[in-house]
């Protein structure tokens, strides 16, 4: 599994390394007079603080939701900031969970919102910790926030990664997926190998990794066969042997990707991140190739290089590592069209995600009580060709977060502070985490807990609803603007959410759904209905988002997102016109759709619509959408609970 730094051990469960001569229940992260309470905290660099403390700018620890009826979520501050005190009632219950791995700069943070440490493993709000084995999730509270999802070393691993990806570009062309190099897994891919080696010419070179290390360990470039390690199993790649140089030197990019959810797909990317050189300048002959300070861009190899220049302004392009920001910079000088490279980059990770969204959605259903629980924040390493092309070298998810110079903590800093902002951490009644704290041992570890599932159910009516609009084979954009012209209470919800986390964004970029990302519908092994439902609401509102937020306002104040019985809100009550009757009457929607749905009310003797798990369904549009590619029959079956009454014979496409 691919991590960064310390963070390369990955055992089955959470620790709970709270030790010490501490004897109460939790206690202060960065205050505790206990040594041996925490590791020692002097490594890092904390930003300059002007003044005394009372200099600092104080803010609400809670941030309003921009809608009625949503509780707030918990506030995070930079270094230049204090967070006020809660009321000693809900202060008792910031409390979070830490990890062996847990980074000095989340401890910090975490401190300014005044948390606490725990030592119980049940009544934690957050913990950053190890990725676990998928049923270790099961024993996270509904309360609770790890900072991981089940199944992303799908992508996190080196082998995985580019089995995914291969599986993506053999399925959708090498015109969509051309942004890796031709890979090989050993011992499985030995017979294709030795073909693509013996067809090559004699000055082509290999890059060679083990799948699952970190830091530079294990890494290779060779160019004869005889120099092919024995030791199993080995990822074998064309070596990109034309980088865009700059001083002479090569360099990748460590690019910041935050997943807040998976269904709905929600991914950021944040706006800066790091430019890590090689220390040496870097030459193609064959008599370099040992060479790991020339064709290595990991920190911690090159480091060790006595000739490695340090950089700590963010601003500089000057040293072994810049800030992203300070490259494009330095580009855009040379006339060079930045802008262009960081879409490519965007293409880039949202189809690397996708590539691991079955994955995870299917664990997620498995193994977690609510989407709440989990986000995740990826390292993308990218490689720059001679052309400028950005190439994907591999997937962090554990990237690093240590910083040993202010340039690490300028840019780390900022990007948590961002991040747990995002992530929405919201304080639960007591009683929800004294249910969950009765339900488990204090002594019991996060993976030994093995409690059912309690995900709250969808009604009927949003059933059908989504039944109907995900087995659509062939649906146009009218048809899929339609699925706004109702919106049931679970539809507000998600919407409301959508919109709070965006607001809290910071120096984030959501990069999906987005007003342009449509056309990556169709990447999707099976089709999402939340997808659909954002993707349309980006394509209406993203230029007018006080629109938006108003229109769910209204929803919000009325209450409609918590449940309601109210027939505008219940789609299978409502009628569907046909096109082609749209078409002969002359009749648009409100929206502009040729779908045209009505909010008349149907006595119990019309038809099957007097049934909220029934609706009475246009003819479908004849022509294919550009976001509907649903080829997997295994996608097309109805959710749990519509098996159980048959649908109308005009809704059954199976």
């Amino acid at each position: 599994m691919q991590v960064d730094g310390v963070e390369e051990e990955l055992p089955d469960e959470l620790e709970g390394d709270c030790s010490g001569d501490d004897d109460s229940e939790c206690y202060s992260i960065i205050r505790s007079s206990s040594a041996a309470s925490l590791p020692n905290l002097s490594s890092i660099e904390e930003p300059m603080i002007l003044g005394v403390e009372g200099d600092r700018e104080e803010r609400p620890a809670l941030v309003p939701s921009l809608f009625p009826l949503i509780p707030p979520t918990l506030y995070f501050s930079t270094a230049n900031e204090k967070v006020e005190l809660l009321p000693a009632e809900q202060r008792r219950l910031l409390k979070w969970k830490m990890s062996t791995v847990t980074p000095n700069i989340i401890k910090h943070t975490i401190d300014r919102s005044h948390f606490k440490v725990t030592k119980k493993s049940s009544d934690w709000l957050g913990c950053w910790g190890h990725h676990m084995k998928s049923p270790g999730f099961r024993a996270i509270g509904e309360h609770q926030k790890l900072n991981h999802f089940p199944g992303t070393f799908q992508i996190g691993r080196k082998d995985r990664l580019w089995r995914n990806l291969s599986k993506m570009q053999l399925r959708y062309g090498k015109q969509e997926f051309n942004f890796f190099p031709r890979t090989f897994i050993l011992p499985q891919d030995i017979k294709p190998l030795r073909k693509a080696w013996e067809d090559g010419s004699s000055r082509q070179k290999w890059i060679v990794k083990p799948p699952a290390s970190a830091r530079g360990i294990g890494i290779q470039v060779i160019h004869k066969w005889s120099q092919l390690p024995r030791k199993r199993p080995l990822l074998v790649q064309k070596y990109l042997h034309k980088p865009y140089l700059i001083g002479g030197n090569k360099f990748d990019l460590r690019i910041y990707v935050y997943v807040t959810s998976y269904d709905p797909l929600r991914i950021y990317m944040f706006s800066d991140g790091l430019v890590r050189f090689a220390s040496c300048k870097y030459s193609s002959s064959m008599k370099t190739l040992n060479n790991k300070f020339m064709h290595l861009t990991n920190y911690s190899v090159n480091k060790k290089n006595s000739e490695y220049q340090t950089n700590s302004d963010d601003k500089a392009c000057q040293g072994h590592k810049w800030a992203l920001k300070a490259l494009w910079n330095y580009l855009g000088s040379k006339g060079i069209n930045t802008t262009l490279i960081w879409d490519k980059i965007k293409d880039i990770v949202i189809k690397t995600i996708i590539a691991s969204e079955p994955y995870v959605n299917n664990l997620l259903q498995m193994h977690v009580k609510t989407p709440y629980s989990c986000h995740e924040l990826f390292g993308f390493d990218i490689m720059l060709d001679e052309n400028l092309k950005p190439w994907i070298l591999e997937v962090n998810i554990s990237p690093s977060l240590h910083s040993n110079s202010a340039l690490d903590v300028s840019i780390k800093g900022q990007m948590i502070r961002d991040l747990l902002n995002l992530a929405g951490f919201r304080i639960p009644p007591k009683e929800v985490v004294s249910s969950c704290s009765s339900a488990s041992s204090s002594t019991s570890s996060l993976y030994g807990g093995n409690k059912e599932r309690s995900k709250a159910e969808l009604s009927a009516d949003e059933k059908v609803k989504r039944a109907f609009y995900v087995t659509q084979r062939y649906a146009d954009q009218d048809f899929l603007s339609s699925v706004l012209e109702i919106l049931t209470p679970e539809d507000i919800r998600v919407l409301a959410e959508s919109e709070d986390e965006l607001s809290r964004r910071g120096e984030f970029e959501r990069v999906f759904p987005s007003s342009s990302s449509s056309h990556y519908l169709r990447f999707f092994e099976c089709p999402r209905y939340l997808n659909m439902l954002l993707d349309q609401w980006e394509q209406k509102y993203w230029n007018d988002r006080s629109k938006c937020i108003s229109v769910l306002r209204v929803y919000c104040q009325r209450g409609i997102h918590v449940g309601t019985r109210d027939p505008a809100h219940m789609w299978s009550k409502c009628s569907y016109m046909p096109r082609t009757e749209v078409q002969r009457l002359g009749v648009l929607s409100p929206s502009g759709s040729r779908v045209v749905v009505s909010h008349s009310h149907r006595s119990a003797s019309d038809d099957d619509c007097s049934d909220p798990e029934s609706a009475s369904v246009c003819s479908l549009p004849t022509s294919q959408s550009p976001g509907s590619s649903m080829t997997s029959s295994a996608c097309l079956s109805p959710p749990p609970g519509l098996t159980q009454r048959p649908l109308p014979q005009q809704f059954s496409l199976f």
